[in-house]
């Protein structure tokens, strides 16, 4: 089972040069596809003399959300270039935005397949890589007096407790690495006096 994933730490950037045309390519960490137009719309402001803003994704630990767009280019130009080395780096919940200048030579398709690599390759080759736990979401419930004992099992199992409701049932959201997330919700509910469940918050 797959307990972590790849993605990048921070934005880079990185240019490619050929024959007059100029490939600037940019690379984001993001969360979520509303993250691809909060990159690509400012990008295509501050470089609005520019002839193309080709880019490709790839989203979710299991990589099945993803889009190459040639923006233009001749079919398979560009945004595939792009998604495949995003692919060769292994990373994923990555956007690269390659924005060019027309430089006056058309340099054909495998020109452009080359540029359009080549300006993402050096782009990811200056981003922090880090590899990151695949996480789980679940709720729980109990009496004030067994608090302490949700709480402990949260620690010893490294799990975040991201909001905590106490009132006379005390409510906490959690998130669990994969590779922990069995064995602690069983603990919890082992105890008998901890509700657990791992769909949605508890109405």
């Amino acid at each position: 089972m797959i307990t972590t994933y790849k993605t990048i730490i921070s934005p880079t950037q990185a240019e490619f040069k050929d024959k007059g045309s100029r490939f600037i390519a940019f690379a984001y960490p993001i969360r979520t596809l509303a993250d691809v137009k909060k990159y690509l719309d400012p990008l295509k402001e501050e470089h609005h003399k520019a002839r193309h803003w080709c880019y490709a994704y790839r989203l979710g630990v299991d990589g099945m959300q993803f889009r190459a767009n040639d923006d233009g280019e001749p079919s398979g130009s560009a945004g595939r270039p792009i998604l495949g080395q995003i692919d060769s780096v292994g990373v994923t919940d990555v956007l690269v935005v390659v924005v060019r200048y027309f430089g006056g030579t058309l340099l054909g398709v495998p020109g452009l397949i080359h540029a359009y690599k080549e300006a993402t390759a050096q782009a990811l080759a200056v981003a922090e890589v880090v590899e990151k736990n695949i996480e789980k979401t679940v709720w729980l419930k109990c009496e004030y007096p067994f608090l302490n004992e949700a709480i402990r099992i949260a620690k010893q199992y490294q799990a975040d407790i991201l909001e905590q409701d106490l009132q006379l049932d005390c409510r906490l959201t959690v998130s669990l690495s994969l590779a922990n997330y069995e064995a602690c919700v069983a603990a919890w509910k082992n105890t008998r006096q901890i509700e657990v469940n791992t769909e949605k918050p508890f109405e």
